[in-house]
């Protein structure tokens, strides 16, 4: 998998993982969690519109 060509996805992917860990782990959470994956996921979705 080339990374460079996949960004949009790899973030995706990234975002999904996180978003479960913290569902299954409640240790996990930490202040500012929601903000992070906010932002991973506008990115993925730009990402994934501009087709990069």
């Amino acid at each position: 998998m080339n990374f460079s060509n996949n960004i949009g996805m790899s973030l995706l992917g990234i975002w999904l993982i996180v978003t479960g860990a913290v569902a299954l782990v409640p240790a996990l959470f930490f202040n500012g969690l929601g903000t992070i994956l906010a932002i991973l996921a506008v990115l993925a979705g730009i990402f994934i519109l501009m087709r990069k």
